[in-house]
């Protein structure tokens, strides 16, 4: 499979690190390495079989997970230099980048959910008191989705043999009946789609077709609370958005013929 998907919405891996913080219920400043390397490479592994495009910043990150476990291991001493202080937390730069990603974060979500003029223009007032942020859906980043698959794929039964099939079905295809699911329901729960899919090559192909479909902003992907279903609508009218798809169609067939010139 030879698709290779670039979204926006992948941050990088501080926003990943923040995801199984969250995920695992741990206080940032008290990071449980073993666990967050873990569940972090793995993340990395299903993201290398989904072939998403992974920036080098991931691995560095991996990297550095595996030496501060390494370290934390060994006895207090036994890795350090000559120059450096004794007892120092190997989670503490680690950590700071972390609290300082997060306030950068946080302030950039309150400022997108601001009005456009007072996210743009700060006109001059008396006192404005504050109004809560609208009640609505939360959309849902890359990394959550990554989760919710692998809970997808770890419900397939395993396999006993060794057989090698032709899968027939690309990601363009999916991406039609994806839309096709959301015609006929307006909206459709996020493992549904993976209901009759028969093997782990189906589910990945599924996947994919729906991250294609949110980087041309044909669908939406949000829960209406957290931990709650994971829901799946159309951006736009569902005939909007199969236009917006034979537009990529269009794009890409213009494309392949100026490469092969």
């Amino acid at each position: 499979m030879s698709t290779n998907v670039q979204l926006e919405i992948f941050e990088g891996p501080l926003d990943l690190l923040l995801h199984l913080i969250k995920k695992n219920e741990v206080n940032i400043t008290d990071i449980p390495i073993a666990t967050i390397t873990e569940q972090y490479l793995a993340t990395l592994e299903l993201m290398q079989t989904l072939n998403l495009d992974m920036a080098g910043e991931f691995l560095v990150m991996a990297a550095t997970l595996i030496h501060i476990k390494s370290r934390m291991l060994l006895p207090a001493g036994e890795d350090e230099p000559d120059d450096e202080e004794e007892g120092v937390d190997p989670r503490e730069e680690l950590v700071r980048r972390l609290l300082e990603y997060q306030r950068f974060k946080e302030a950039a979500s309150e400022l997108g959910q601001r009005d456009l003029l007072t996210r743009d223009v700060f006109a001059r007032s008396a006192a404005s008191p504050e109004t809560p942020a609208p009640a609505g859906f939360r959309e849902l980043s890359v990394f959550e989705l990554l989760t919710a698959l692998r809970r997808v794929l770890e419900r397939l039964p395993k396999d006993e043999f060794h057989e090698v099939t032709l899968e027939k079905i690309t990601v363009r295809e999916k991406m039609t009946l994806v839309l096709d699911r959301l015609h006929a329901n307006v909206q459709v729960l996020f493992e549904s789609l993976f209901a009759e899919a028969r093997s782990r090559m189906e589910v990945i192909v599924t996947f994919l077709a729906m991250l294609e479909l949110v980087k041309i902003r044909a669908i939406r992907i949000y829960q209406d609370e957290p931990q709650g279903a994971i829901v799946i609508e159309a951006a736009v009218g569902v005939e909007q958005a199969v236009e917006a798809l034979a537009r990529e169609e269009v794009k890409e067939e213009v494309e392949d013929e100026w490469d092969g010139r």
